[in-house]
């Protein structure tokens, strides 16, 4: 298996370095023009021949720019720009590209578990599905809440924002993966319920996730920690691009 990534960030980092430690080197990083260095080109055509794994690290922007050249090239992707795929026409896009490519678009869990159960469920099939993403008011700088409430002096919890999961993606596209992961393993992304919530009272970054249907009652929650070289950076998100690549070599798995 011949690797290459997209994206030289703290996601990127924690992805090269944890795949030396298992002996799986990364052939190259596709980076954004004038951030070239060695081993880093700009395109998918740029990339090694034998190359047959490219793994997403760099937000939206990155799987909409180089997803389907991947993917038409016969080469699989892990992506964990899930809330891209609120873009119907890019998800169009990317299901054309793999079809002809004979190659696979394969969605890492990022920073929420239980979506195992929620594909079964779904099958059911599920009534409902609520996603619920808490964190504290500096953990949404830089998003739309910033306009809904004054982050600095919050001293309660405020929701500030309630919407499907296609709305949550493409409103908030560097906060609402998770919520997009929840919608696409159960009830899609127009019926999965969100609600996104600063809460001054949490130190972490907090998922949860509410579903009922056929299979019973499902109530999760997970309290995720922050990579060290970036607190706006989820671990679990990191920790399961890994895991979707070393799956990938094991000769039975999920």
């Amino acid at each position: 298996m011949t690797i290459a990534v997209i994206g030289n960030g703290a996601i990127s980092k924690y992805v090269h370095r944890e795949l030396a430690a298992r002996d799986l080197s990364v052939a190259a990083l596709i980076v954004r023009p004038g951030k070239e260095a060695a081993g880093c080109v700009t395109s998918v055509a740029e990339l090694p021949e034998d190359v047959d794994l490219l793994v997403d690290c760099a937000g939206h922007p990155g799987l909409q720019a180089h997803g389907a050249a991947a993917l038409r090239r016969g080469i699989d992707v892990v992506t964990l720009s899930l809330g891209a795929l609120a873009d119907a026409a890019l998800q169009a896009e990317l299901a054309t590209a793999a079809e002809e490519g004979g190659a696979r678009l394969h969605l890492a869990s990022g920073a929420i578990g239980a979506l195992d159960a929620l594909r079964a469920g779904a099958v059911g099939p599920i009534s409902h599905v609520t996603y619920v993403g808490r964190k504290p008011p500096r953990g949404w700088k830089g998003s739309p809440a910033e306009g809904a409430c004054d982050l600095d002096t919050l001293r309660e919890p405020f929701t500030h924002f309630t919407g499907t999961a296609r709305e949550a993606a493409v409103t908030y596209p560097k906060n609402a993966n998770v919520a997009a992961a929840v919608a696409l393993s159960s009830i899609g992304l127009d019926a999965t319920q969100v609600e996104l919530i600063a809460d001054p009272s949490v130190a972490a970054n907090i998922h949860e996730v509410r579903a009922e249907g056929g299979f019973g009652r499902l109530y999760f929650t997970l309290e995720g920690n922050s990579l060290p070289d970036n607190p706006r950076s989820s671990a679990l998100a990191a920790m399961s691009a890994v895991a979707a690549v070393l799956e990938r070599q094991k000769p039975v798995g999920f």
